[in-house]
C-alpha cells in the first residue's frame, strides 16, 4: 500500500514511518524540513513543505491509497487544526479517500475518562492551548466527508506498557494514561487493514 504520512519526524511519525516501511507498504514521509528523517529505504520518498498549505501537501499525495496524520506542536496550540485542514483539502482534490489522524485522549466524550490532574492541571492548564487545538483538528476531520478513523492515545512512552486497553467508551476507569509510541505507530498503521474503526474515534490506553 502507498501511504502518505504527514509529522513523519513527530515523536510517533518516527516509527511510524519505520514500522510501515518494515510492513513493506510505500511511503511518502512529509515533512518541513527533509534533514530530520533519518529513516534511509529504497520505498521511501520524502517530501518537504508546509503542512499548513494544501497545495504544498498535495505533492505527497501522489499515487496514495491512504494518509496517516500524527503532527505534533507540543503544548503550542498552531499546527494541528491548521495543518489537518489543508491536508484534507488535498486529499480532496487527489482523491484520497482514508485518513487515519492521530488525536489524543481526553478530546470529545473521552474527557471523562481522565483523572483530576489531566483534566485540570494538563489539560485545563499547561495544556491547554495543545487540547483546543486537538479539538478543532477533531472538527476538521469528522466533517471532512472522507472515510476517517481518529486514534486517541494517551501519554507516551518509550517502551511498550502491558494491558493496553483499546476502542473503550467514556465509562472506561482504572487507566495509567500510558501507551508507547511503537503501540500508537502499530494501531495507526493496522487500521490501513481494517474498517472496524471506520468513522470512529478509538482511545487507547493502558
Amino acid at each position: 500500500m502507498q501511504i502518505t504520512i504527514f509529522g513523519a519526524t513527530s515523536t510517533t511519525g518516527r516509527p511510524t514511518v519505520e514500522r510501515a516501511l518494515a510492513a513493506g507498504h510505500q511511503v511518502t514521509a512529509f515533512t518541513r524540513d527533509a534533514v530530520r528523517v533519518s529513516a534511509q529505504h529504497d520505498h521511501l520518498r520524502v517530501v518537504e513543505g508546509d503542512v499548513t498549505d494544501a497545495a504544498s501537501c498535495g505533492r505527497a499525495l501522489d499515487g496514495a491509497d491512504a494518509v496517516i496524520i500524527t503532527l505534533g506542536n507540543g503544548r503550542h496550540g498552531l499546527i494541528r487544526e491548521a495543518g489537518t485542514r489543508a491536508v484534507v483539502e488535498a486529499m480532496h482534490d487527489a482523491g484520497v479517500r482514508r485518513l487515519i489522524c492521530q488525536s489524543t485522549l481526553g478530546a470529545g466524550a473521552s474527557r471523562a475518562n481522565l483523572n483530576l490532574f489531566w483534566r485540570h492541571l494538563m489539560f485545563g492548564g499547561l495544556l491547554r492551548q495543545a487540547y483546543a487545538d486537538h479539538t478543532a483538528q477533531e472538527e476538521v476531520v469528522t466533517s471532512s466527508r472522507l472515510d476517517w478513523t481518529i486514534v486517541r492515545p494517551s501519554a507516551f512512552t518509550d517502551e511498550d506498557v502491558a494491558g493496553l486497553r483499546r476502542g473503550f467508551d467514556a465509562a472506561e476507569r482504572g487507566l495509567t494514561f500510558k501507551v508507547s509510541r511503537g503501540q500508537v505507530a502499530d494501531f495507526l498503521l493496522a487500521q490501513l487493514d481494517h474498517e472496524d474503526f471506520l468513522h470512529r474515534h478509538v482511545s487507547l490506553s493502558a
